[in-house]
């Protein structure tokens, strides 16, 4: 009988030998070789000292300077056991992992989003096209080295009734502002109450 996080990841450590645990903030996250992970992720849900039948998440995590620059992360509820669990594994940009939706139908948009935001690959996703970006888009928002500015915006033109694509250009001029310290006021004086009383005409 599983009982507590550290039993549950012992009994995972014994049935997949590369996998490699830790626990931190009440929290047990494993970490698998991504060719394990359909397997693992069955195992989970199957069997019954587990159960983890929901799939709540899966987002990906850059790490540039890593040799196998992203994480996929899968977080996982067991309702039954009432215990949450992280899974995750290493993937190269080139390299694609196994999509999980034959484990987790659930899985469908949230790899579809990995691949949107990070260019994570999945092999066997029924549909794996962008879901959040529009048609044409260039680019992973969620990388690290993704411009903060880019060079084109995106915008309805009502006027031709479509989207269009034009570079980006500031529609408000430039201001100057004084930067200064609300405590010291401004450098021009503010007509005071009894002042403006003077000019209002008496009813």
């Amino acid at each position: 009988m599983v009982e507590t996080l550290e039993q549950l990841a012992d009994r995972l450590k014994a049935e997949f030998a590369s996998a490699a645990s830790s626990l931190a903030f009440g929290e047990l996250t494993l970490t698998v070789e991504a060719k394990d992970i359909l397997r693992v992720l069955a195992y989970l849900r199957d069997d019954p000292e587990c159960q983890f039948t929901i799939l709540i998440d899966i987002c990906g995590v850059d790490y540039p300077n890593r040799p196998r620059r992203f994480d996929v992360v899968y977080h996982l509820l067991s309702i039954a056991k009432n215990k949450r669990i992280r899974i995750k594994v290493e993937t190269e940009e080139t390299a694609p992992v196994a999509s999980v939706v034959s484990v987790h139908p659930a899985a469908n948009w949230f790899e579809r989003e990995a691949f949107d935001m990070y260019g994570i690959l999945f092999t066997d996703h029924p549909d794996l096209r962008r879901i959040l970006t529009d048609y044409g888009f260039t680019g992973y928002p969620l990388r690290k080295d993704f411009p903060l500015t880019g060079y084109v915006e995106v915008r309805w033109d009502d006027e031709q009734k479509r989207v269009v694509y034009e570079p980006v250009r500031l529609v408000q001029e430039f201001r100057d502002f004084d930067f200064l310290s609300p405590w010291e006021g401004a450098p021009y004086i503010l007509p005071s109450h009894e002042d403006k009383g003077k000019d209002t005409p008496k009813k």
